[in-house]
């Protein structure tokens, strides 16, 4: 547990700095996403019709990882434990390469994404996006 957490701080540190993204562009980028997730607000207003493969992306900023009325992946649920919560930065290298940063948060090469997709660019922009469509926007 105490390694998982020095893990994740470690991480924090060593991840690369992120620009600020760009929602509007993040918004054109999240039609990648949407044929998997979904963006609905908790009154039920549907900010993005998508499919439901995937959590609702709606206020996963700020969120706990694996902690949204979901079925998660095991290790996505550990991070979360270990005390993983989304900021833009994370999140956008989280897509980038699911698999790789969970075997690196968790320091298991084992450890295993159920999201197979890998969004090489522009998740600053999509995380920023998810950002401006949150319950903090």
């Amino acid at each position: 547990m105490i390694r998982t957490f020095a893990a994740i701080i470690a991480i924090s540190f060593a991840a690369p700095v992120f620009a600020a993204g760009d929602a509007a562009e993040g918004e054109k980028t999240f039609n990648k996403c949407k044929s998997c997730h979904m963006i609905v607000a908790d009154d039920g207003t549907e900010i993005v019709k998508g499919g439901k493969t995937g959590p609702n992306l709606y206020g996963v900023i700020g969120r706990t990882a694996g902690s949204a009325d979901f079925k998660y992946g095991d290790d996505l649920v550990a991070a979360g434990e270990a005390g993983l919560v989304w900021d833009e930065a994370t999140l956008a290298t989280y897509i980038a390469d699911p698999r790789d940063f969970l075997r690196t948060t968790l320091d298991d090469k084992k450890a295993k994404s159920r999201m197979a997709f890998k969004l090489k660019k522009g998740g600053e922009d999509v995380a920023a996006y998810l950002a401006s469509v949150g319950p903090q926007s």
